[in-house]
């Protein structure tokens, strides 16, 4: 298996590893040296990232619309996703827009796992972690490191979910858990990876949405809110006239 990924991402193992001696070499210990490839990696991804964030964003301005659309055609599912194209296509939207930056992360996350396997050899790198995670080829004895991705990874997805349907919210806050307990045994190298990315995203995403905040609502949708309090005083003062009458 290795030695398969090797080939497929051979130029990848070559830059990270590369990239992992250089910190090393100008000082830095090595789980410095993961964060600070990390950091590149990021920095790298930041148009992508950056993409990502409106698409959501923008998906979560048509939520209203996208429900109207639900409602009208709930008993005809294909007309109801031809509407929610349609929708899509007019604002252009891509609503996988959103799961670029992931797959892209993916093939890192991989070449990483498999770079750190292969430096096992190093003493180095064996006694290169930070209290008590000395050893960055094991993994977290005490899981503090899982526990610590989980509530970073949360932070940063917490910004991005605010404005999303109550389910989609749980399911989104529930993952974090899962893959905390999916990746509990995994190399301490690879979280010092995943956390230093976590604490870059809410960073990022703080960044996104103080930059470009929610879209003003459009001017009849506006007005049609605003008319609705003027509304319904209206009709109970009707009702309190008929009430007279009568």
């Amino acid at each position: 298996m290795l030695q398969t990924l090797r080939e497929i991402f051979d130029p990848l193992f070559s830059l990270l590893g590369g990239m992992l001696f250089t910190f090393h070499g100008w000082g830095a210990p090595w789980w410095l040296a993961i964060a600070m490839l990390t950091v590149v990696v990021r920095a790298v991804l930041f148009p992508l990232t950056f993409r990502q964030v409106k698409s959501m964003r923008r998906m979560q301005e048509l939520k209203p619309e996208i429900d109207e659309i639900r409602r009208r055609h709930k008993d005809d599912p294909q007309r109801q996703q031809q509407e929610m194209m349609k929708l899509y296509g007019e604002r252009n939207i891509n609503p996988l827009g959103g799961c670029l930056p992931a797959l892209v992360q993916l093939p890192i996350f991989l070449v990483l796992y498999y770079t750190i396997k292969e430096f096992e050899h190093l003493e180095s790198f064996r006694t290169g972690g930070l209290l008590w995670f000395d050893d960055l080829t094991a993994y977290d004895p005490y899981f503090a490191l899982p526990v610590v991705y989980v509530l970073t990874l949360m932070a940063a997805q917490e910004i991005t979910i605010r404005n999303t349907n109550p389910q989609q919210r749980q399911l989104m806050r529930a993952l974090p858990v899962v893959f905390g307990v999916v990746l509990a045994r995994f190399p301490a190298g690879l979280f010092v990876y995943y956390i230093t990315s976590n604490l870059i995203s809410v960073l990022q995403n703080l960044l996104i949405y103080r930059l470009h905040p929610p879209a003003a609502p459009e001017p009849a949708a506006q007005a049609q809110e605003e008319r609705k309090p003027s509304d319904r005083r209206r009709r109970r003062r009707r009702r309190a006239k008929s009430k007279k009458g009568r």
